[in-house]
Order: structure tokens, then sequence, then C-alpha cells
């Protein structure tokens, strides 16, 4: 008898232990499901659970409360993988807002694609600087280029002197905004559309794909693309939750990471050409402007006070990181 209790305990361990093996994962982003964003968590999502018992439950724009109770979370451990924008993540990791520097990322379709998945700024340097905030860095991607949507055009900065241009609340893009010659005002996504609408502000700056879907091409109709960014963010693992992990899960989540990532970077380029071929068709009052090399000159000019004012707050190691994006940008280029 005494046999058979002891078998039946093991039996019933080998059985808690096998159920503790199929883990609930949970991921939280800043949009929605049919958002860039979403798009790569549904990728990410399918990969794990068709090669593994785990599965993921994904929480939109929203649902954990503001970016910063979700980053809040995911420090804490209470969700496992979190996809932030440095335009939110920056006040925690300075080197991080080097993606919102002007310049340093190319918006050729075949460049973005080699210098994501290529270069060594994106995939090599940011790793430590992410660990030392708690956090496994997995995966960089463009969401697409950064188009200015404005309710008049401008070409040049004295065009848009007076113009007030609504961005993320980082200090970095306000500097931005400030050396291109606009008066930029920081502002939440939820209070955008309406500040359009009451003239708060006279534009804002976003791939097109967002710009379509919400309509601000007909809230601000002139569109510029002046070359100057990507649209970037990065999904992130808590580190204590992936350093648990069995090697053989590490290697599922950098699989499944992997898998996401290349799906994205060809998606990202469709989605935006996608946008750019909706506004066209659906509202002929919008201008799409491109600024000439000569025109876009100037903000490259301009764009060095802005670089200057990241590598003082990023210091000697956010001088190497742009450095090392203006190489890759170079060999992306070749």
């Amino acid at each position: 008898m005494h046999k058979t209790l002891t078998a039946l305990g093991l039996a019933a361990g080998m059985a808690l232990s096998t159920a503790a093996i199929a883990d609930e994962w949970r991921y939280a982003m800043e949009e929605g499901l049919t958002d860039p964003q979403g798009l790569y968590a549904t990728k990410f999502k399918e990969y794990i659970e068709e090669n593994s018992d785990h599965t993921i439950k994904i929480y939109p724009v929203g649902a954990l409360g503001e970016s910063a109770d979700a980053m809040e979370q995911a420090l804490a451990g209470l969700i496992q993988f979190i996809d932030q924008s440095p335009g939110f993540t920056g006040a925690m990791i300075p080197e991080a807002e080097a993606f919102l520097v002007p310049y340093v990322q190319p918006t050729d379709p075949e460049e973005v694609r080699r210098y994501f998945k290529e270069g060594k700024a994106v995939n090599e340097m940011f790793h430590e600087i992410y660990r030392e905030h708690g956090l496994e860095l997995l995966s960089v991607f463009p969401e697409g280029e950064q188009v200015v949507t404005t309710k008049k055009p401008f070409r040049n900065p004295e065009d848009l002197a007076g113009m007030k241009i609504r961005t993320m609340p980082s200090p970095l893009l306000l500097e931005t905004y400030k050396a291109f010659g606009a008066s930029p005002i920081a502002m939440s996504w939820g209070e955008l559309i309406g500040a359009l609408k009451t003239n708060m502000v006279d534009g804002q700056e976003n791939p097109t794909i967002w710009i379509e879907a919400y309509d601000l091409d007909n809230l601000a109709p002139v569109l510029t693309y002046t070359g100057h960014a990507q649209y970037t963010t990065a999904v992130m693992a808590n580190a204590d939750f992936y350093d648990g992990l069995s090697d053989e899960d590490k290697k599922l989540v950098q699989d499944a990471t992997a898998h996401a990532h290349n799906w994205i970077l060809d998606a990202a380029v469709e989605m935006d050409e996608t946008g750019l071929n909706k506004i066209k068709e659906t509202n002929p009052e919008a201008v799409i402007n491109r600024l000439t090399d000569e025109e876009r000159a100037v903000f490259i000019e301009r764009a060095k006070a802005v670089e200057e004012a990241y590598i003082e707050k990023a210091g000697e190691r956010g001088r190497k990181i742009i450095e090392q994006m203006k190489k890759d940008l170079e060999a992306a280029r070749s």
C-alpha cells in the first residue's frame, strides 16, 4: 500500500509539473490588434502557440491603463511582454531616444529592411541598456515613415514659424520641432483629434497608416515627407521572467521574435503604401509634398542641434549609438 501511495503521489506530482509547463503569458501594447503592433503581437502569439503548449493573452491599447501603467506592470512581472515606442520609454531609458533623432534612419523601403535586420546599433547596442532597466529587448521595428500633416504647406523652417505641431510627450521630439522652426506641443494621442478640430494645434506627425485610419488627412490636409524619421517601436520581456525560462523556452521566444520581426518588416512597408494610396483615393483635397534634397538639407543641418541635445542627455554611450546608427545608415544605402 505504501508503494501504491508513493506511486500515486509521484503521478500527481508529475501531472502538476506537466501542467505548470503550459503557461499563459501576457503581452501589452500601445495599439489595437489591426495596427502594426497588434499584427506583430498576433504573429508572435501564433508562433508561440503553434510550437508549444504556452498561450499568449494580448492586451491592446488602454486595456491596462496608460503606457506608463503598462510599463509599471511589466517591470513588476505582472505581464511578461510589452511593446512601447521610444517616445514613451525615453523618460526611463534616455538612450532609446536615439530613434527620435532626425535623419539617422533610412526611409527607402529596401534600406529600412537592411537597417533593421542587419544594423549593429538596432540589433546589438541596446540590449545591455534595456537590461539595466529590468527588460530583455527582443525586437525593434519600424511602423512607417513619419509624415508631417499640417493645415498649411511648408517647405522650409520659415514656413513652419508659429505652427503648433503636436508631438508625443518626449522632450527630444519637442527639441526636434523647435529646431525645425515650429512651436511644438506635447500631447497624448487621445487629445490630438479634438485639438486639430479646435485649432489648438496646426499639425502632427505619423505614418500614413495612422493618418488615413484616423482621418488626420482631412483635419490637416497637407502631407509633407521630410525624410527625417521612422516611427519605431520596441518589444521587450521582463528580464527576470526571461531569465527564469528553460533554454527550450528561451529559444522559443527568440524564434517567435525572429518570425514576427521578419514578417513586420515587409508588412510595415505595405501598410505605408496602402495608407498613402487610400488617402489619394478618398481625399482629393489632400496635398502631398516631398522635400527636395536641397530643401531637406536645411532641416538636416538644423537636426544637429537635436543630436547634441540627445548626446547631452544620454552621455558618451548615446554618442556611440548615434555614430553607429549613422554607419548602419550608410551600410543600408550601399
